[in-house]
């Protein structure tokens, strides 16, 4: 029962990163519509985002995000040229 329950919340976190990531999109677009450059636009979506992270997790939290995305990174998940089979 608990597998079950662990699918579940799995596939509702997915879900909400899918639609967060839709907006993401969205404001991107707005903001490149808006004559804003793709530059400007990254720096301060980090920066929110780790403003928001701080908030909530504290410099400590933050650092380990910072951590794992560098891993991320390096790995090639952010890659452009990525392929998801």
């Amino acid at each position: 029962m608990q597998t079950a329950r662990n699918d579940i919340d799995d596939m509702i976190v997915h879900e909400k990163m899918q639609v967060a990531l839709e907006y993401q999109n969205e404001a991107w677009a707005d903001g490149r519509a808006d004559g804003i450059e793709p530059e400007i636009i990254a720096d301060a979506a980090i920066a929110l985002a780790m403003r928001e992270t701080i908030r909530l997790h504290g410099e400590a939290g933050a650092e380990a995000m910072l951590d794992s995305l560098r891993e991320r990174m390096l790995a090639g998940e952010f890659s452009p040229e990525r392929k998801i089979q």
